[in-house]
């Protein structure tokens, strides 16, 4: 029997809806955009579309296990809650800590952060958004006085200048670049400047491309403010009536100064100053380059001030828009999964404000004031002042920066709970408690989006095993730690309704986030729930697609505040011992730390190894040769990495993709290598700019395996592992010879159960190559190809009757190089439109469409 569920993606912030054709029995799943939710009107990118292959069991955490054995709920959950107890009443309350997800529902974070900052007592709840929207939230509250996006996804057709600032948005919110390359095509008139140190994928629907210094973005729009005033450019009228403090911004920063800086040229600054003076609807799209610094917020308060001075905030095709990186980072926000926040846009700032969420929990011990924000949580585990720490569906041990310090934080640490839908990952390794959570097809509950647009996730399987929902597991721990009367949930909209009434407690106008109407929502409602974005209250129950459009703001006095900023560099600058900078990201087709899309076989496919991206002249200087490996090292950590010579990196600079784990190579964890300073203000870290020095890594042997089965690899220096359409290839290189290839093939990378193993094999000793087919009932198990040089392994020509397709360029229909290059020479194709006609690629999510423009 199969039927048809409405849901979201759970993957990036732009809260794609998926229509989901669920086959319980085959527990097979058909998915499509869903037409009608106002996020994707039913597109998807490669990784949403993907979704049906990353449902299966393969590692998932089906029961309870305590100290690496299996055991029951009862169990787990006591030893949970009397541990945490114990701890509290032996070291305090700030003993303990918790540390959440953008992966959560917002009922599940609204929980955690009640018992923890409620009834425990303590702010140390802190969440992986603090990576990545943390010094939006700052900027906003000091621009605005809230954590408000005031801009909503029609800007998109809007306006007339959309500028994307340290965002590449082809590639990490595919859905709204071809929202927005859709709206180009539509308006010729609409520019597009990217401002980027990189040229990305992005790039290929710019005007403009600013390839600035890293981390010189403050200085850019500093002096964009300086050329509005000193050009007659400013909204005068708006300045007066709305906002205060805009003299102590003004600066003067003369172009050429600016364009010195920010080593771009004169002539391509002046033409983007001029296009934002001169046009009407200005859209400022920012995302994880201007927030992963050292002065996130001050350059977030950069850009809002050239809105602000211009009238541009909240106005149909105007505004400075924070693209939110993960699923829930916003509903986070909203229930203070921040550890500065408290609940519902409420934070420690104010005793009064603390007071009216405690009367409104009935929680007389409160926490008073602000918890430890990520990386100084990981520090007090180090410190041995936290004693104690939950952990929640993230996987901090592979994305926190220094995290070969977290790693040995939580080596150390007494006591290490993970609730996750996983069982094998960096962090889970080194829990004592393991609790499974419900994984994305079988969670139920609400997320918000990057447009402030509430939608359901909806389970579509009945759980795995004895999987549960976060929600649930946390309850279960605060009944147990006495506090059954402010835990008695028994759904979902349960929890959203609490959460929907705090919003609206004594709130009378004065937070931004209120949902009060859904306060007495039914079951039915709530199951039946439409995609809303907030606030959704008396004066807006249909919802408020923007806010700031009447110049009234959430300050004192409502009036917006400009924010004197101060320029400044990097905390950490390159020097002779480390002369590169690290820019760190996402990739197309990967999410986070892969856990989920490294399941998908054709998600692996364009980018298979950890790599690092150089410029030519760099690359020479360090004598690295493509495809060759390297080393990386920071004074915190190391990495091995795939070499990748392009001119799309500017000289001294250098790019490594986040997402590898010790479950999918040997030394590929990118966050190793990232310094862990800090913006002072958001308290974000600094993960675009790492001082790095990049060397030969020049083993004695590389190779590869094919196998049918997966395999567990040992006594091998470097590693990587990628799921393949059948099979699974290992990537492979080492720094000693064994004494004999044979008995190392057998023993280390091929064992098996199976009995009576056949084995073809080659070896030229002279020339230190080694080739063997293992063969089990008289089938191919597993190749094995070993060279000296990576450049002399045999790629091998594909199976009889099999296309050799080449690398793949459009993961979402399996389209490769080859086929393509093909179609163009044979068909005369001239267009990357014609070769969607001809082949599909690029018409689904559109990110490869770059790659295929280049082919042309």
């Amino acid at each position: 029997m199969t039927k048809t569920i409405q849901t979201t993606c759970p993957y990036c912030g732009v809260g794609c809806g998926i229509s989901a054709k669920v086959d319980a029995d085959q527990h097979r799943l058909t998915i499509s955009g869903d037409s009608t939710h106002p996020a994707n009107f039913g597109r998807l990118c490669s990784k949403g579309s993907a979704l049906g292959e990353t449902i299966e069991l393969t590692n998932r955490l089906l029961q309870p296990r305590v100290y690496g054995r299996e055991t029951s709920w009862m169990e787990a959950l006591d030893l949970v809650a009397n541990t945490f107890s114990e701890v509290i009443a032996k070291y305090g309350q700030d003993a303990v800590a918790f540390y959440g997800s953008g992966q959560l529902l917002t009922e599940d974070y609204y929980v955690a952060n009640k018992l923890m900052k409620g009834f425990i007592g303590s702010g140390n709840m802190d969440t992986n958004s603090r990576l990545c929207m943390s010094s939006s939230v700052a900027g906003h509250k000091r621009a605005f006085g809230s954590d408000t996006v005031p801009n909503c996804y029609e800007d998109y057709e809007h306006a007339e200048l959309i500028i994307l600032i340290g965002s590449n948005t082809a590639w990490c919110h595919p859905v709204s670049f071809q929202r927005i390359r859709a709206a180009k095509e539509a308006n010729p008139l609409l520019k597009v400047v990217v401002i980027d140190p990189r040229r990305t994928a992005s790039c290929d629907i710019a005007d403009l491309h600013l390839s600035l210094k890293s981390g010189s973005d403050a200085w850019l729009f500093n002096g964009l403010l300086s050329f509005l005033s000193e050009n007659n450019a400013l909204d005068l009228a708006y300045i007066q009536a709305h906002t205060e403090g805009f003299t102590e911004t003004l600066w003067h920063y003369p172009i050429e100064q600016i364009a010195e800086y920010c080593q771009l040229p004169t002539q391509d600054v002046q033409q983007f100053y001029d296009w934002f003076a001169n046009t009407d609807n200005v859209l400022s799209l920012y995302s994880q380059g201007i927030n992963q610094s050292s002065s996130g917020t001050d350059k977030v308060n950069a850009i809002i001030n050239c809105h602000l001075a211009t009238g541009r905030i909240g106005k149909i095709g105007s505004g400075a828009f924070s693209l939110t990186g993960q699923p829930n980072a916003m509903g986070g926000r909203e229930v203070g999964g921040l550890a500065h926040q408290l609940a519902a846009h409420i934070d420690f700032s104010y005793p009064d404000e603390v007071d009216k969420v405690a009367r409104f929990w009935n929680a007389p011990h409160i926490a008073k004031q602000a918890g430890l924000p990520a990386v100084a949580l990981f520090d007090a585990i180090a410190e041995g002042k936290i004693k104690a720490v939950w952990i929640m569906g993230t996987n901090p041990v592979v994305s926190l920066p220094n995290a070969d310090k977290v790693k040995r934080a939580l080596q150390a640490c007494e006591f290490v709970v993970v609730s996750d839908c996983i069982a094998n990952t960096d962090t889970t390794a080194l829990a004592h408690v393991l609790l499974p959570a419900q994984g994305w097809s079988e969670k139920d509950g609400t997320v918000t989006n990057s447009e402030r647009c509430i939608s359901r996730q909806r389970a579509l399987f009945k759980p795995a095993g004895n999987a549960r929902p976060d929600w649930w597991i946390i309850t279960q721990v605060a009944q147990r730690m006495g506090f059954e009367a402010a835990f008695n949930y028994h759904s979902p909209v349960d929890i959203f309704r609490e959460h929907a009434a705090l919003s609206g407690f004594e709130n009378n106008g004065q937070r931004d986030f209120d949902i009060s109407a859904f306060a007495d929502i039914s079951a039915t409602d709530y199951e039946q729930f439409q995609p809303i974005q907030w606030p959704v209250n008396a004066a807006y129950p249909q919802g408020r697609a923007r806010l700031f459009a009447d110049g009234q703001f959430f300050t004192p006095s409502g009036k917006a505040q400009f924010i004197a900023v101060t320029p400044r560099p990097p905390v950490n600058a390159p020097d002779e011992q480390y002369p590169l900078i690290l820019n760190t990201g996402r990739l197309r087709d990967q999410w986070h730390t892969m856990t989920r899309t490294a399941l998908a076989a054709k998600l692996n496919q364009h980018k298979p190894e950890p790599f690092v991206e150089i410029h030519p002249i760099d690359a020479e200087q360090q004598g690295l040769l493509a495809h060759s490996l390297a080393r990386l090292e920071s004074r915190w950590g190391a990495m091995l990495a795939r070499v990748q010579i392009t001119d799309s990196q500017l000289q001294g600079n250098v790019f490594v993709p986040m997402h590898w784990t010790d479950q999918y190579a040997s030394f590929g964890r990118m966050g190793a290598l990232v310094n862990p300073i800090v913006d002072p203000l958001s308290q974000q870290p600094e993960s675009k700019h790492t001082p790095v020095r990049v060397r030969p890594y020049t083993p004695v042997w590389q190779g590869f395996i094919l196998s049918r089965r997966e395999l567990k690899i040992t006594e091998v220096d470097y590693w990587v592992k990628s799921k393949a359409a059948g099979f699974y290839r290992y990537e492979l290189a080492g720094d000693t010879l064994p004494d004999d290839w044979r008995d190392y093939a057998r023993k280390q990378l091929c064992s098996s159960t199976a009995e009576n193993p056949q084995w073809q094999e080659y070896q030229d000793a002279a020339k230190g190559s080694y080739r063997a087919a293992r063969l089990v009932d008289n089938q191919l198990e597993t190749v094995i190809f070993i060279a000296p040089d990576h450049h002399l392994l045999l790629t091998g020509k594909p199976p009889l009757g099999g296309a050799d397709v080449g690398a793949i360029i459009c993961a979402c229909f399996n389209v490769g190089e080859k086929t393509i290059k093909a179609a163009i020479k044979d068909k005369g194709l001239k267009t990357h439109q014609q070769v969607g006609q001809c082949l599909k690629a690029g018409t689904n999510c559109g990110s490869c469409i770059p790659e295929i423009k280049a082919l042309l």
